[in-house]
């Protein structure tokens, strides 16, 4: 089993995990066949990656929605519960989550494999992954406390308006399901619509553009790449800043573990010195210690990494990545 695994390489692997969290986010298959939403207690919890709680299959809640929903009570309560969840993803894996654990991101990630020619980063998709932290700021937090001083009643921005994880999980299956939804349907749903095929057609030619551009929820796992506990360690004795593993990763990285860095494992392989190293903080006779999962030049990753990145880039080339 061991042996097979290592002949997928870090992204098959990674592939695996990935399929398997969005079927065991989705697991209520029943919901698809009957258009309806599952509302167990399993529903009080959530699942770290984007997965929306009207899709019919979803078994456990989205993080921002559930956010969004949480502020409902603020300023005489605090989300204390939805930021102890978030805080505990965040502290164990950063952005592992979005490339491990996210079902949107595998799609953005197989749709980007249709043979075509590709937007390649550079300067500018760096500076416009700034977008996402404004999309935080504004749709999850400030739209939401805004209307509910206003009018008393909390509005999901990001949810109602641009989220396209919600359309297309649970807006169109749900549709597909009831003819009534579909009678009901407004100028709502088209723009939402309109904005899931846009980000859909951008995935063929842009690799995750809605991970780097616009997701709020991969922007506060940014926050916690440097610390979090599942990650990499660049060993800066063996790092000739060649940018090897910055120019073959596809996200808009300058240094390891930096806010764009979705941790992935497949740039070990790519560091011609060894210098990169997947690291598992663990306890052991009662004492933290660390583990680190090292791999020779061109052999590959051994493991399946909870974490992944890029190094820095060459002093040579050109700063933009």
């Amino acid at each position: 089993m061991m042996a097979r695994l290592r002949a997928l390489g870090a992204e098959g692997r990674r592939r695996i995990v990935q399929v398997l969290a969005a079927v065991l986010y989705n697991a209520n298959v029943g919901g698809f066949l009957k258009g309806n939403i599952y509302r167990g207690n399993s529903k009080k919890f959530c699942v770290p990656g984007l997965n929306c709680y009207s899709c019919p299959g979803a078994i456990a809640a989205c993080p921002l929605g559930s956010l969004q929903a949480s502020l409902s009570s603020f300023p005489t309560a605090l989300p204390l519960y939805m930021l102890g969840i978030l805080l505990l993803f965040g502290a164990l894996l950063g952005r592992a989550v979005c490339a491990f654990l996210c079902p949107f991101g595998l799609i953005q990630e197989l749709l980007h494999k249709i043979p075509t020619k590709k937007l390649k980063k550079s300067a500018w998709t760096r500076r416009l992954t700034v977008i996402k932290y404004i999309v935080l700021v504004v749709m999850v937090i400030a739209l939401p406390l805004y209307f509910l001083a206003v009018d008393g009643v909390l509005t999901p921005a990001f949810c109602k308006w641009l989220c396209p994880v919600g359309t297309l999980e649970g807006g169109v299956p749900l549709m597909i399901a009831d003819e009534h939804l579909r009678a009901q349907a407004g100028w709502l749903f088209s723009w939402k619509a309109l904005v899931t095929a846009a980000v859909l057609v951008a995935s063929v030619f842009i690799y995750r553009p809605f991970c780097r551009f616009l997701c709020p929820l991969g922007a506060i796992y940014s926050l916690f790449n440097r610390v979090a506990i599942l990650g990499v360690r660049l060993d800066r004795k063996k790092c000739t800043h060649c940018g090897a593993c910055a120019r073959a990763c596809k996200m808009d990285v300058r240094i390891v573990n930096d806010r764009e860095c979705l941790r992935c494992g497949e740039c070990v392989s790519r560091c011609p010195t060894g210098a990169i190293t997947c690291k598992f903080i663990a306890s052991k006779g009662g004492k933290t210690h660390e583990e680190t999962v090292r791999t020779r030049a061109g052999a590959g990753a051994s493991h399946i990494c909870g974490a992944g990145d890029a190094t820095q880039p060459s002093r040579r080339g050109p700063g933009s990545l």
